[in-house]
């Protein structure tokens, strides 16, 4: 009777961590950069053959802090008015989610545009020096090709971040049962103009 107790102790905990937790895949690319997605799509086919998947726990809802005294006496349609997800996560944690990977996509369009320039710049440099030394060609045609493995990462950085803020998260928090509007930038209210000053001198943000 003890040997089946134990047992079904073990089998509940296996149970139990296999239920909290997710698959994370992780590479590192040709400059030693690590990178983790949650889908094995994303991960470049070149580096599938080397990529480690890892299971990691979720994160486990908060400890509930202790109800104030004024709190508990307020009625339960106030008490309970703040909305969580089925992990005890609000909307502050939810927002910080979206806007990490929003400005990962924003600093990635960032350098690929600029390093797309640099590259058609260069590319152009190459082909105004028809009769300049050939070292001087040689040197160019090495820059525009680090400059296109360079556009190429930011470019597939973009998509990871895109597929994350276009895809996953949305999809995460459809699951975890959260509000998706916590997903949404919130509106902004404009300060109306003062006197005189022209409806279209002001910025909308």
């Amino acid at each position: 009777m003890k040997k089946l107790f134990m047992l079904a102790v073990v089998l509940w905990m296996t149970l139990a961590l296999t239920a909290f937790s997710q698959e994370i895949y992780q590479w590192v690319d040709d400059k030693g950069t690590v990178h983790f997605a949650d889908d094995p799509t994303l991960v470049p086919e070149k580096y599938r053959d080397q990529v480690q998947k890892r299971r990691v726990p979720k994160e486990s809802p908060p400890a509930p802090a202790p109800v104030p005294q004024a709190e508990k006496m307020k009625p339960e349609s106030q008490s309970s008015s703040v909305q969580r997800d089925r992990f005890g996560r609000g909307e502050e944690w939810w927002r910080e989610k979206m806007m990490e990977w929003e400005d990962k996509l924003k600093n990635a369009r960032t350098n690929y545009e600029k390093t797309h320039q640099a590259w058609k710049a260069k590319e152009k440099e190459l082909e105004d020096s028809k009769f300049k030394p050939n070292s001087l060609k040689r040197r160019l045609g090495a820059e525009i090709k680090e400059l296109e493995e360079q556009a190429k990462t930011w470019e597939k950085e973009v998509k990871e971040a895109t597929h994350m803020v276009q895809k996953v998260l949305p999809s995460q928090a459809e699951e975890d049962r959260a509000d998706p509007n916590w997903l949404k930038p919130k509106e902004k209210v404009e300060t109306p103009p003062g006197p005189g000053t022209s409806p279209d001198a002001v910025i909308r943000k």
